[in-house]
């Protein structure tokens, strides 16, 4: 299904504030991606004429990286979907230890174990990331050999996230109906059945058959 326009055989599957929470925190990633890559390669060092510009471009960056995801906290819709990241289920070990995982057979709800990992390891990482650059920024709150370990942290932790991204996005490169749920907000049924097949039963029938990730238990 070509069309972004909903259709009576569309589900929804993120309200407005989830996406605008994923949509600010890719643009505030990538700016501390880039801004990273110019401040600590060399041959593309060269190339910036105002370094202290990148540098301050990479702090406010990283400081403003966990204000959406605070914002959206404000959301009924947007709480309920972290609940769902955070419950990890034995249908999400199956999915992970099969290689048929994407052919349906497996009920999985509305985030898959891929998604629930990948949410848990990006919100480690910009908590270290932050709190390690807050020491970098103001040296003076701890000695010396605990910016040395923050530097150190940040900086491997920064090559990680740097590693999940490029994964996260070659993944939804592969998956345009994906894609289309977090730029428009809604899904064809027909994929929402394959991929997330306790989620889209959850949505058709109502509580007949709820995805036991909507529980609050």
């Amino acid at each position: 299904m070509s069309s972004t326009a909903p259709s009576t055989s569309d589900l929804p599957r993120f309200g407005r504030t989830a996406r605008a929470v994923h949509w600010s925190v890719t643009v505030l990633m990538i700016v501390c991606i880039v801004t990273a890559l110019f401040l600590y390669v060399s041959s593309l060092a060269i190339l910036v004429g105002n370094r202290h510009l990148i540098e301050i471009v990479h702090v406010y960056a990283g400081f403003a990286l966990p204000v959406p995801l605070i914002l959206g906290l404000a959301s009924p819709g947007y709480r309920d979907d972290l609940r769902r990241l955070n419950r990890f289920l034995p249908t999400d070990w199956k999915w992970l230890r099969t290689k048929t995982r994407r052919d349906g057979t497996i009920p999985v709800g509305k985030f898959n174990a891929g998604q629930k990992l990948n949410g848990a390891l990006q919100a480690g990482s910009i908590v270290v990331l932050f709190g390690t650059g807050v020491l970098m920024y103001f040296p003076s709150l701890v000695g010396l050999s605990y910016r040395s370990g923050a530097t150190f942290a940040h900086d491997w932790f920064a090559l990680g996230v740097g590693i999940l991204v490029l994964g996260h996005i070659a993944m939804a490169m592969g998956d345009p109906e994906a894609r289309r749920g977090m730029r428009t907000g809604s899904v064809p049924e027909w994929w929402a059945q394959t991929e997330h097949g306790a989620w889209a039963d959850e949505m058709t029938a109502g509580d007949s058959k709820p995805d036991p990730e909507s529980s609050r238990g």
